[in-house]
């Protein structure tokens, strides 16, 4: 029974002091309704220009990866997103709803690399 109490003793000495603290915290100020709505469009304009700026890398380590499959002789087909135009209007609407914000770059879509055709290897001596 001892060994029980002290156990216990340390549990609530924690949940009372976290109690104490708890009840001390100051009220959440008032939300301002257009300060709410200007703080969601700029996290829209953020949001949007992030994903921009993430399809233009991914954009660009693609045609790396096809300039490198290239130069080794092997054909690589871009596959390009059926939505990328209607994403890059998204992104610019965005921004234009935040004042003195400037639109991501807007990133073209990959250009198709011609294949190569495949060289003729010769036979090992």
């Amino acid at each position: 029974m001892k060994a029980w109490l002290t156990g216990l003793a340390p549990a609530l000495l924690v949940a009372l002091t976290l109690g104490v603290a708890i009840a001390k915290l100051p009220p959440a100020p008032p939300v301002d309704p257009a300060a709410a709505e200007a703080k969601k469009a700029k996290d829209a304009a953020d949001a949007a220009k992030g994903a921009a700026l993430q399809a233009k890398y991914e954009d660009r380590a693609a045609a790396r990866y096809m300039m490198e499959q290239k130069a080794k002789g092997k054909a690589v087909t871009p596959q390009m997103p059926a939505n990328w135009a209607d994403m890059e209007a998204k992104a610019k609407e965005a921004a234009s709803k935040v004042p003195g914000a400037q639109p991501a770059p807007a990133a073209a879509p990959a250009a198709p690399v011609a294949a190569a055709a495949p060289k003729a290897m010769a036979p090992k001596k």
